[in-house]
């Protein structure tokens, strides 16, 4: 069964209608994601390689665990689902951190119009990497990079072939969050 997505308008607030994630993307809709930053004490960012199947940006790195909130969920319920969904990590809401939310448009082929508002977190990553396990269906591999690695890699978009294109100054917001709680 396919997810159920709200609809939002241009500035972010609901407009009450719902639609299923497909027709949002073939219409053009504005709808809600998560998006969820984990990182360690030893100043290393959790990223994710997007699967190759994925019809967005497949084989890019992208955010350690993203996806849609569901008609009717909170950013933070849906962010504690995808966490549980993608990597098989189970964390409490309060180790979420919101930082911000981000409009963001993209066009991709086969008439896909992506138009998203992003509610961005940040975690401490307090397991080992080793336990984390990636859904595969979405995710083809994860790593952890050193922050400083990561930053020189996105900031100005200097290495856009690698990851998924957020903006600089999304992009630059996340560095600085995490830039703070090190």
């Amino acid at each position: 069964m396919e997810e159920h997505v709200d609809i939002l308008d241009e500035s972010g607030q609901p407009t009450g209608r719902i639609a299923t994630k497909s027709e949002a993307h073939q219409k053009g809709w504005f709808h809600p994601t998560v998006h969820i930053w984990f990182f360690t004490s030893r100043g290393q960012v959790l990223l994710q390689q997007r699967a190759p199947s994925k019809d967005t940006f497949p084989n890019l790195w992208d955010v350690s665990v993203a996806g849609h909130m569901h008609t009717g969920e909170t950013p933070e319920e849906a962010a504690l689902r995808e966490v549980r969904e993608e990597i098989g990590l189970e964390v409490q809401a309060d180790a979420l951190e919101f930082i911000g939310r981000f409009k963001s448009e993209h066009a991709h082929g086969g008439g896909v119009m992506d138009r998203e508002f992003h509610y961005c977190f940040v975690a401490r990553l307090n397991v080992p990497f080793e336990i984390l396990k990636a859904e595969t269906s979405e995710v083809a591999r994860l790593q952890l990079v050193s922050l400083l690695r990561f930053a020189e890699e996105v900031w100005g978009l200097a290495n856009t072939g690698k990851y998924v294109p957020h903006g600089a100054e999304y992009y630059g917001t996340i560095i600085r969050e995490l830039q703070s709680r090190l």
